[in-house]
């Protein structure tokens, strides 16, 4: 009861608070308006006044936090005065939520089932309390089923202590027959509860959740309790993934693993974390791909082999990107690109099915139809579909390649000339292609399509295409603008190998010395000495898998797909981090 008392007291004294401030910040307000006889002044005035109220409102919600905390302390104390322990061991449930739900909704408005007592366990969301009488939402892992709680059929000590100890946030464990209340609301009928875990802090507001998306984000735990639908885009994540995995065997694939740290960072064109290894005295690398030791085991013998992971690589973030994240990547022997087509439509289809039981997603308000067969087209079309300009006819002249380039962007862009510094930056026809693929094609790619055929200055990896010269046989699958997987017949000559990997490094020099060599803002140059920038790192040629390769690998396919872009797909989510758990966050001030 002494917890109740200065929970009241404290109550009051901050309404008191917050009323005086209130009324102090109106009259200011008011009196200013009155004595000014510039419109610009008192509309500054509002301003400032406005910006202390948003600090004295933040401060206020700091103070009442560190009030509740303290009563809710002081509550633990109380409880274990008593011979409560407010953090228990374990509770054993009979029902979820769900099957109590289910079990049980045929009940008459106002009818008691004393048939049989039901045990379960969740988090109060919601409590109100009428003399005798307290009403408590649960929730747990399944759903909401309401407490009702009644004065005469809980002990003296039980009732009191249920008016007194528990808040909204805390866990309890409850028993008790079921019943319908008159207005239709299926109960626990309370005979017995215990408080499982004491919460300490108090719960964002019921009726404006948890908004502040910067806070959704670093605290996903108060996120998943406040907005409970977040929740529910991390099951559909998980089936997603069990889906996968499902299809995958279902095609005879074995799932493997590969090092997380390694001594050369390939199989990708993308800047690497580095880390120390003490023991070892030497820098190691957190992967940017799983290809080079997934193509290592087919050296090996295993023929369909895959493996789900996470690759990390030091780059930017946005709505699309976060610096780590989940791919699969898959390899099948004495196949080729054409066989990749067909296994992304029925991983993404299935995967659909699984979990919209349709072929037709709404993604931001654009409905996507996933029903096969997906369009195919090559790069080349598309850009001279999207610019006019046909980049075959440059053969190898890059100048007359950047300058057809410059033309589409200053067209683009309404006369000015906005071309991208990549573009300047790029050695071949082929990067100049693919930048005018990246600017004006890749966003405009809304339903599924398979972009066939790139460079083979962009594909170091990518067998050579079997009837076009230049090219490769290599494609990347595009929904909504975006990226969601890149396969190819697999390069499995060893000296053209080591020649594209060669080749690649030199580029990749040039691009930096390029890059470096251009004016740049105090601001872009503080970010080059941070050493911040995404194309300011060393490329380096990954021997033991050249010898791998010299060793024979047979004919084969590969491909990679983005899981976090295949759930954003199917949960409707404008952002990656609405994806991921706990995403990469800038650190708070």
């Amino acid at each position: 009861m002494d917890a109740l008392r200065v929970w009241r007291a404290s109550s009051q004294l901050i309404s008191f608070a917050s009323r005086a401030t209130t009324a102090r910040a109106g009259f200011k307000l008011n009196l200013h308006a009155r004595c000014c006889s510039s419109a610009s002044t008192v509309v500054a005035s509002a301003t400032a006044t406005s910006d202390r109220r948003r600090r004295s409102a933040a401060s206020t919600n700091t103070s009442d936090r560190e009030s509740v905390r303290a009563i809710r302390l002081k509550k633990v104390e109380e409880l274990r005065q008593k011979g409560h322990e407010p953090y228990a061991y374990k509770w054993d449930r009979s029902h979820t939520a769900k099957e109590i739900q289910e079990g049980y909704g045929y009940l008459e408005n106002g009818e008691v089932f004393t048939g049989v007592s039901v045990s379960m366990a969740g988090r109060v969301v919601a409590r109100r309390a009428f003399g005798k009488l307290a009403f408590l939402t649960l929730r747990d892992d399944s759903g909401t089923i309401q407490l009702y709680c009644e004065k005469e059929c809980l002990s003296e000590d039980q009732f009191e202590k249920l008016k007194s100890f528990v808040d909204i946030g805390d866990i309890l464990g409850a028993t008790g027959s079921i019943k319908k209340t008159e207005k239709g609301e299926l109960s626990i009928y309370v005979k017995n509860f215990e408080i499982l875990t004491k919460s300490l802090l108090p719960l964002p507001d019921k009726y404006h959740g948890l908004t502040d998306i910067d806070k959704r984000y670093r605290q996903r735990y108060v996120d998943m309790i406040a907005n409970p639908e977040v929740a529910d885009v991390f099951r559909i994540r998980a089936k997603i993934v069990s889906e996968i995995r499902k299809t995958m065997e279902s095609f005879g694939f074995i799932e493997v693993e590969t090092p997380v740290l390694q001594g050369a960072a390939g199989g990708a064109e993308a800047r690497p974390f580095v880390t120390y290894h003490n023991s070892l005295g030497r820098d190691l690398y957190l992967r940017i791909a799983t290809e080079l030791h997934l193509k290592r085991m087919l050296v090996g013998g295993l023929e369909k082999v895959y493996e789900i992971g996470r690759i990390f690589r030091n780059e930017g973030i946005s709505t699309r990107h976060n610096p780590e994240f989940t791919s699969i990547e898959m390899y099948e022997a004495y196949s080729d690109y054409e066989s990749m087509m067909n296994l992304a439509e029925e991983i993404v289809t299935r995967c659909a099915m699984s979990i919209h039981g349709k072929l037709q997603v709404d993604y931001q308000g654009t409905e996507i139809s996933l029903a096969r067969p997906w369009r195919r087209e090559t790069m080349h079309s598309l850009v001279k579909e999207a610019t006019g300009v046909d980049f075959h006819e440059f053969g190898n002249n890059v100048e007359a390649a950047k300058e057809a380039a410059r033309g589409i962007f200053k067209a683009q862009s309404e006369g000015k000339d906005n071309t991208s510094s990549l573009v300047e930056a790029c050695t071949s026809v082929g990067h100049v292609l693919n930048e005018v693929f990246e600017a004006f094609v890749e966003p405009t790619l809304i339903q599924p399509t398979f972009v066939l055929d790139y460079p083979i200055e962009i594909s170091p990896l990518a067998k050579p295409h079997r009837r076009h010269t230049g090219l490769t046989e290599r494609f990347e699958l595009f929904i909504c603008g975006r990226e969601i997987g890149n396969a190819f017949s697999e390069l499995t000559d060893p000296i053209d190998q080591r020649s594209r990997f060669e080749d690649q490094i030199k580029q990749h020099n040039a691009k930096r010395a390029a890059l470096a060599s251009e004016p740049k803002s105090s601001e872009e140059t503080t970010k080059a000495k941070n050493n911040d920038d995404d194309d300011d790192y060393e490329v380096t040629l990954d021997e033991d898998f050249i010898t791998s390769l010299e060793y024979g690998m047979p004919p084969a396919s590969g491909m990679g797909l983005g899981i976090d872009r295949l759930v954003m797909l199917l949960t409707d989510s404008a952002s990656i981090r609405d994806v991921i758990a706990f995403p990469v966050l800038k650190v708070q001030q």
